[in-house]
């Protein structure tokens, strides 16, 4: 069974509220309907009924009334999450007239919804942008205990019989959201990168922490601030395997790993690759997508209280629908539901 079938049948016996804010935008629309047929997720859209119901028509859909749909102009929709908003932010100087127009805007709404237990994750970006999408999670949901970023990782899917990783998936992050983390950030990435890896991946996390120099081969700041992480990381989660700083092939060859960096726990069978920046994250998992012909699912965002995932503007139906499924598992893994 593939990394998909897994997460869909998960997602299935364990069905969770995702918000798609987006409600009446043509592909969200028709990937819901899909996840309805397939009764994968309770779906709940937002967005005028009227409206919602008439795109649904247009497109052929028939199904979408079974989604509940929530009004961000309903009076009383906005008497019940317009006071949570105000509440969180009143601090930062919001008056319950900002309030209002904040918990009217569906990106919000959906957050508040997650905030209250009313939802367990939301999906959005085929017509906001990420900004937009992240800004709204971070000042409702907010991340995780212990956790001060949100990061991005990928799930490369390697081709049948690949030596590296573990049954040839690997998770590689940040790729796409902190251009130059902190070593306190990188270790906070390599924690929920972990998650990542239980969650969506299924695989017990094997963490290397990836520089330019193997335990001392070289000396930069920059292999300091990897050193430091790793430090952090064992401190944070003293079961779990990492370490670093570890080049690549010491990270993913064992006869590497046995000459470069002889007792590392990792043993060069890394399965969770972490990079010390944006730029090089985002370089490597493009280039092994493309050379290498490898499936990468994400990005994934990680590291807040609960899931919300972000899509391109440019995405298809099939996208969002993978991405609701993906969202699912994050909000079961968090309930640590088996």
């Amino acid at each position: 069974m593939g990394l998909f079938e897994k997460l869909t049948s998960k997602a299935k016996q364990n069905r969770q509220r995702i918000v798609l804010p987006e409600g009446t935008e043509p592909r969200t629309l028709t990937a819901a309907d899909r996840l309805i047929v397939e009764e994968l997720a309770d779906i709940i859209l937002i967005g005028n009924p009227a409206e919602i119901k008439a795109a649904a028509a247009e497109l052929g859909l028939t199904n979408i009334s079974k989604a509940k749909i929530v009004n961000p102009a309903d009076e009383k929709v906005l008497n019940k999450y317009a006071p949570i908003f105000y509440e969180l932010r009143k601090s930062k100087g919001i008056t319950m007239e900002d309030a209002y127009k904040t918990a009217a805007n569906p990106l919000y709404l959906g957050c508040l919804m997650i905030k209250n237990d009313d939802a367990d994750g939301q999906v959005a970006g085929a017509l906001n942008t990420t900004g937009n999408v992240l800004r709204a999670a971070f000042q409702v949901i907010k991340t995780k205990p212990g956790i001060d970023v949100v990061s991005g990782a990928f799930v490369m899917l390697l081709p049948e019989n690949s030596p590296f990783g573990t049954d040839g998936i690997l998770v590689f992050a940040d790729c796409a959201v902190l251009p130059d983390p902190t070593s306190k950030e990188l270790a906070q990435i390599a924690l929920s990168a972990a998650d990542t890896a239980r969650d969506i991946a299924g695989i017990e996390p094997k963490i290397a922490m990836l520089s330019f120099s193997t335990k001392g081969s070289a000396k930069h700041e920059r292999i300091d601030k990897v050193i430091e992480a790793t430090e952090l990381v064992r401190k944070a989660a003293p079961s779990l395997v990492v370490d670093g700083e570890l080049q690549a092939d010491a990270a993913l060859v064992p006869g590497v790993a046995k000459s470069k960096a002889p007792g590392s726990p990792v043993n060069g069978e890394a399965n969770v690759l972490i990079f010390p920046s944006l730029e090089t994250g985002n370089i490597a998992y493009k280039l092994v997508q493309r050379l290498a012909s490898v499936q990468a699912v994400g990005p994934i965002l990680q590291g807040l209280a609960a899931p919300v995932n972000d899509l391109s503007r440019g995405c298809f139906p099939e996208d969002i629908y993978k991405t609701v499924i993906i969202t699912c598992n994050q909000a079961i893994g968090l309930k640590d539901i088996d």
